[in-house]
C-alpha cells in the first residue's frame, strides 16, 4: 500500500506568465490622464504545498515526487506525473501530462522546467489557454523569461475555439510582454478559413484594451470618385493623455495621400488636430489639404480659451474626399475663437470668426458675415428682493467682401419678477433691445447710422394639475398643464436697418414662447401676442417621463409688420406634438402643423422606433413640408436574418423628387470568434452628385480589424444600432 505524502515549506511564489490579448484596436482607446495599471498580488510569502503519492529526498534540499503530484504556491498550481523540486534553487522539473495553472491562465506540455521565485522557465510542446480573453494555441516550446515576459517558438494564437480554428495567428516567435502589455510576432502569418490574409516579418498587437504604438491593421476600400483605396496606419502612444496616428492611404485614380491626427489632454487643456493632404492629385492636376482643429484651455479658473480652426484647399474637395475630414454636407467652414471670462453672476467674453465657404457651383451659398471681433457681456441675479434681473450686451464688428459692413451695439436689459405657487406660476417681464449701427460701403444717398430701442413687455402663466392613472399595467402620474404666454413689443420701421446674421425663426413649440420671431438682433418683431397651449405628461413612480403630449395656437392681436409685409392673421397654425418611451420597446416622436386658413396640414414629422431586443431595431420616420416643399421618408434597421446573419441599412428616399437621397445597405455575419461586415453606401456630394462608397472588413476577436471600418457610419445611419460585440 503507498501513502500520500504532503510536504509543506514557505517561499518566494513565482509570478508566472500572465497574458491578456484585447480585440480593441490599439488607437479606439480614449485618452485619460491615466496611471499605473493595478499589478497581480505579490504572493512571494506564501506556502509552497507539495503532493504526491510518493515522496523521497532531503526535504531541506531536493525532493522527488510521483504519481498525481501537485504543487501548490499562492495561485499557481502545477500537477504532473513526476515532479522533482530543488529546495534550494526554488526550482521545478515536472514530465509528464504537466498541467500548469496560474491566475486562470492554464498551460499543458510533455516537460516543464520554472524557478519559481523569479517565473524563469520552459515548456516542451505547450497549449495554453487565457483566462482574460480566452485566447489559446500551441507551440514547439513556451520559454518564461521572467514573471510577466514569454516567448511561444513556432506557435499559434487564436480566440477560437476547437483544435481547428476559423482563424489564427501564426508565428515563428511570439513575445508576450504582460508588464508593457504589448504582444509581438515575427514571421508572422494570420490565416482564416485556411487561407493566408496578412503575412509580415513583424507584427505587434495590444495584449490589453489599452493603446499602444505600432503599426495598425490596413484598411481598405472602394471610392466611385477614387477608386480602390489602401491604408496603412501608425499608432504612436506618446503619453497616457497624448497621442498620434499617421494615416498613409493610396488612392488608385489619385496618388499618395498623407494624414495625421494627434489628440492631447491636460488636467486644464484638451484639443485635436487632424491633417490630410495629397501633393499631387492625378485627377484634380493640383495639390489638395484639409485641416481640422479644435482646442480648448481653462487658463485660470475664471479664464477659459477655445479655437476651433478648419480649412480645405477647394471647394470640391468634400465631393472626392468622401469620409474624410470634411463631409458631403458640410459646405461651411467654421474658424473661430474665443476667450471668456467668468466672475460671481457675470460672464465676459471676445470673439473673432470667420468662414470658408466649399462652393458647389450649381447650389451656390451666401457667405455669412464674419465677426472681427465680438465683445460681450452677460449678466444675472436672481432673487433679488423677488426679482430676477438679467443684462445682455455685445459689440460686434461685421465683415464681408460684398455686402455692406459695420459695427453693431446691442444692450438687453432685463427684469421679472416669478410668482410661483404650488399648482401654478405668474411671472411678468420687462425688458428693452437698444441697438446701435455704424455702417461702412453703404450705397451712396444712404444712411450710415441706424438707432433703435423697443420695449418688450410679456406675461407667462401656467397651472399644473395632478392625477394618478395606468397606461398598459404601469401605475403612472398624469399632469395636465394649461399655460397662456403675453407678449407686447410696439411697432418699429426697421427696413432700412442691415441684417447680418438674423433670419426668422423656425416655427415650433420652443420658439411660440420667445418675445422675438426672428434670431439675432438686427430684426425684433412687434408683438400683442398671445400663445395658449396646454400639454400632458406621464410620468412613472421613478420620476421617469414616459410620454409627453402638446397643444399649441398663437392668436395676434395687431397685424404683424417686422416680417417683410403686412400680416393680417389673426392666429398662427396650430401645432401639436408627442414625444415618449410609449412600451419598453416602442417609442414615437411626432409633430404636426395644421393652418385653419389653409385648411391643410403645413408640416408633418412623424417617427417610431421598435426595440424589441438586442442587435434588433427598426426605425421609421416620414416628413413632409409644404413651405420648402418637402417630402421624405426614411427607415433604417438592424436585424437578424439568421441566426449568425444580420441585416443592417438605411434607405432616405425623396417622394418629392421621386430619388433616393442617401441610403446604407449592409450585412454582418458573428461567428463565435470573428465578425465580417459589408456595407455599401450613396451619399450626395453636390447637385445631381452623389458618391459610392463599399466597405469590408473582418474583425478577428481578440486580435485586431482588418478592412475599411464602417461602425461610425451605421451609427451614425441608423439610430439605436448595436455593435455585435457589445454586451
Amino acid at each position: 500500500m503507498t501513502l500520500r505524502r504532503r510536504f509543506t515549506r514557505t517561499s518566494r511564489l513565482v509570478h508566472a506568465l500572465t497574458v491578456a490579448l484585447s480585440a480593441a484596436a490599439m488607437a479606439d482607446g480614449a485618452l485619460a490622464q491615466g496611471g499605473p495599471k493595478p499589478a497581480r498580488p505579490d504572493e512571494s510569502d506564501a506556502p509552497t504545498t507539495v503532493d504526491a503519492e510518493r515522496l523521497s529526498g532531503r526535504p531541506d534540499r531536493e525532493i522527488s515526487l510521483e504519481r498525481d503530484v501537485e504543487i501548490q504556491r499562492g495561485s499557481m498550481t502545477l500537477n504532473a506525473d513526476r515532479a522533482d523540486f530543488d529546495i534550494v534553487d526554488d526550482r521545478v522539473r515536472a514530465t509528464g501530462n504537466v498541467r500548469l495553472r496560474n491566475f486562470g491562465d492554464r498551460y499543458t506540455g510533455e516537460e516543464l522546467n520554472l524557478k519559481l521565485d523569479t517565473g524563469e522557465g520552459y515548456v516542451v510542446h505547450p497549449t495554453y489557454r487565457l483566462e482574460n480573453n480566452n485566447a489559446q494555441g500551441s507551440a514547439e516550446r513556451l520559454e518564461f523569461e521572467s514573471r510577466d515576459r514569454a516567448v511561444i517558438e513556432q506557435g499559434n494564437y487564436s480566440t477560437c475555439e476547437g483544435p481547428d480554428p476559423d482563424w489564427q495567428l501564426r508565428a515563428g516567435k511570439l513575445t508576450l510582454d504582460r508588464e508593457r502589455d504589448i504582444g509581438t510576432a515575427r514571421n508572422a502569418v494570420v490565416i482564416f478559413k485556411g487561407v493566408p490574409l496578412l503575412a509580415s516579418p513583424y507584427l505587434s498587437f495590444p495584449m490589453t484594451s489599452e493603446r499602444k504604438s505600432g503599426l495598425l491593421p490596413p484598411s481598405f476600400g472602394t471610392s466611385s470618385r477614387g477608386g480602390l483605396q489602401i491604408q496603412m496606419p501608425y499608432y504612436w502612444n506618446i503619453a497616457p493623455n497624448r497621442d498620434l496616428t499617421l494615416y498613409p492611404r493610396i488612392i488608385a485614380q489619385r496618388g499618395f495621400q498623407m494624414g495625421a491626427q494627434a489628440r492631447y489632454l491636460g488636467q486644464t487643456y484638451s484639443g485635436q488636430t487632424r491633417f490630410e493632404g495629397m501633393l499631387d492629385d492625378q485627377l484634380a492636376g493640383r495639390s489638395r489639404y484639409a485641416i481640422s482643429s479644435v482646442h480648448s484651455q481653462q487658463l485660470t479658473p475664471q479664464l477659459a480659451l477655445s479655437t476651433n480652426i478648419n480649412a480645405a484647399s477647394d471647394g470640391n474637395y468634400p465631393n472626392d474626399f468622401t469620409n474624410t475630414i470634411t463631409t458631403s454636407t458640410q459646405r461651411i467652414l467654421l474658424r473661430d475663437a474665443s476667450l471668456g471670462y467668468a466672475g460671481a453672476g457675470w460672464t465676459a467674453y471676445a470673439r473673432a470668426s470667420g468662414y470658408q465657404v466649399l462652393q458647389d457651383p450649381l447650389s451656390p451659398i451666401v457667405k455669412p458675415y464674419e465677426r472681427l471681433p465680438q465683445v460681450g457681456l452677460v449678466a444675472s441675479r436672481v432673487d433679488v428682493k423677488g426679482f430676477d434681473l438679467g443684462f445682455d450686451s455685445e459689440l460686434t464688428r461685421f465683415a464681408h467682401p460684398t455686402f455692406v459692413q459695420g459695427t453693431r451695439m446691442v444692450v438687453n436689459p432685463r427684469v421679472s419678477y416669478p410668482l410661483i405657487y404650488p399648482g401654478f406660476f405668474v411671472t411678468p417681464s420687462a425688458s428693452v433691445h437698444a441697438t446701435s449701427y455704424n455702417l461702412t460701403n453703404q450705397a451712396a444717398g444712404l444712411p450710415t447710422t441706424f438707432n433703435r430701442v423697443l420695449p418688450t413687455l410679456s406675461v407667462d402663466s401656467g397651472v399644473v394639475f395632478e392625477r394618478q392613472t395606468a397606461l398598459m399595467g404601469r401605475t403612472l402620474t398624469q399632469t395636465l398643464e394649461p399655460r397662456l404666454y403675453y407678449v407686447y413689443t410696439p411697432y418699429k420701421d426697421q427696413s432700412q436697418f442691415p441684417i447680418f446674421d438674423t433670419a426668422l425663426a423656425d416655427f415650433n413649440y420652443t420658439q411660440m414662447f420667445r418675445e422675438n420671431r426672428f434670431s439675432g438682433h438686427d430684426r425684433i418683431s412687434d408683438a400683442n401676442q398671445l400663445t395658449a397651449a396646454v400639454s400632458s405628461r406621464f410620468i412613472e413612480e421613478s420620476g421617469v417621463e414616459r410620454m409627453n403630449v402638446a397643444l399649441a395656437q398663437r392668436f395676434y392681436f395687431n397685424d404683424q409688420r417686422v416680417i417683410g409685409g403686412l400680416q393680417s392673421e389673426t392666429k398662427s397654425d396650430i401645432l401639436l406634438l408627442g414625444y415618449g418611451q410609449v412600451s419598453s420597446t416602442v417609442a414615437v416622436d411626432s409633430t404636426f402643423q395644421y393652418s385653419q386658413s389653409l385648411h391643410s396640414w403645413q408640416r408633418t414629422s412623424f417617427g417610431v422606433r421598435w426595440r424589441p431586443g438586442a442587435n434588433r431595431v427598426l426605425n421609421v420616420q416620414y416628413r413632409r413640408d409644404q413651405t420648402t416643399p418637402l417630402r421624405l421618408f426614411d427607415i433604417s434597421a438592424q436585424w437578424p436574418l439568421t441566426n449568425r446573419l444580420y441585416g443592417v441599412g438605411r434607405l432616405n428616399y425623396s417622394l418629392q423628387e421621386n430619388r433616393l437621397a442617401e441610403s446604407v445597405a449592409g450585412i454582418e455575419y458573428k461567428a463565435d470568434c470573428w465578425i465580417f461586415r459589408l456595407v455599401a453606401q450613396r451619399i450626395p456630394t453636390g447637385t445631381g452628385v452623389s458618391t459610392s462608397t463599399i466597405f469590408l472588413q473582418l474583425e478577428l476577436n481578440g486580435l485586431s480589424k482588418i478592412g475599411s471600418n464602417p461602425l461610425q457610419i451605421l451609427r451614425t445611419n441608423v439610430p439605436g444600432y448595436q455593435s455585435l460585440t457589445s454586451p
